[in-house]
């Protein structure tokens, strides 16, 4: 018996997707949710084999509560909008339904749940490449059963930790994750510069800049965050100070 979830904001699709999955017998629906952040709590309680997840919903997307499992269960994204298909089969997807679809459309991809690859550590392990839409605004991250949004103005830096990325945001620190190269290229170089290949700076976070050594020179932030500037990544952040 395959158990799955019902992720979607809609309650008539919800109903409806319900319907549909009563004539599967070796699937079982043991939890419905409208929402990201109910979704969460939800997965961590119910463990499903398989998420049937909406993208554009309330609070956080369907893409960014797959960012928050470790280990996300197979998935097939509902959705009425055709633009994320790329991204989503990036997420290991094993299928993507273009709402209103057909009780045939759905019965192939479930068909492909029995035969897709089931490597959560792959799954946990996601680079985040393809952008939903421009630059990020907010980043989404979890400290332990909680999810909080970041909003982009609010996040003073981002270090590289590991596989992880320590983003230092109004005080806290948040692990994500993650690499720098992905936040380079995602965070708007108006706002953001990569200082060293660990780290990356919010401009308008920063307090002041002094020498340090030869050559290199120490960033202090306005929460007197201390950050190494390599050479190279002084040449970038005078471009981005216009000095």
């Amino acid at each position: 018996m395959i158990r799955c979830i019902i992720v979607d904001d809609e309650p008539l699709a919800q109903d409806l997707l319900q319907d549909y999955l009563e004539e599967f017998t070796d699937l079982e629906v043991v939890g419905k949710f409208n929402d990201g952040f109910e979704a969460f709590k939800g997965i961590g309680e119910l463990q499903p084999d398989l998420i049937f997840l909406d993208i554009e919903m309330p609070k956080i997307t369907g893409f960014e509560l797959v960012e928050l499992l470790e280990e996300p269960p197979k998935i097939i994204f509902t959705t009425a909008y055709d633009n994320y298909a790329i991204k989503a089969f990036e997420l290991q997807a094993v299928d993507y339904l273009l709402k209103p679809f057909s009780k045939e459309r759905l019965r192939k991809a479930i068909q492909r749940v029995t035969i897709a690859p089931n490597d959560p550590s792959k799954l946990a392990k996601l680079n985040k490449e393809m952008p939903l839409d421009g630059f990020l605004n907010r980043v989404v991250v979890k400290t332990g059963n909680k999810i909080e949004v970041l909003n982009e103005a609010n996040i003073a830096s981002i270090s590289a930790d590991g596989d992880y990325v320590k983003i230092n945001s109004a005080g806290k620190q948040y692990l994500k994750l993650g690499t720098m190269s992905y936040y380079e290229k995602m965070l708007d170089p108006q706002s953001f510069t990569r200082i060293h290949r660990s780290h990356i700076v919010n401009i308008s976070a920063i307090g002041k800049i002094e020498p340090y050594q030869k050559e290199n020179y120490l960033v202090f932030l306005k929460d007197n965050t201390q950050l190494p500037v390599s050479k190279k990544g002084m040449v970038k952040l005078k471009k981005a100070l216009r000095i």
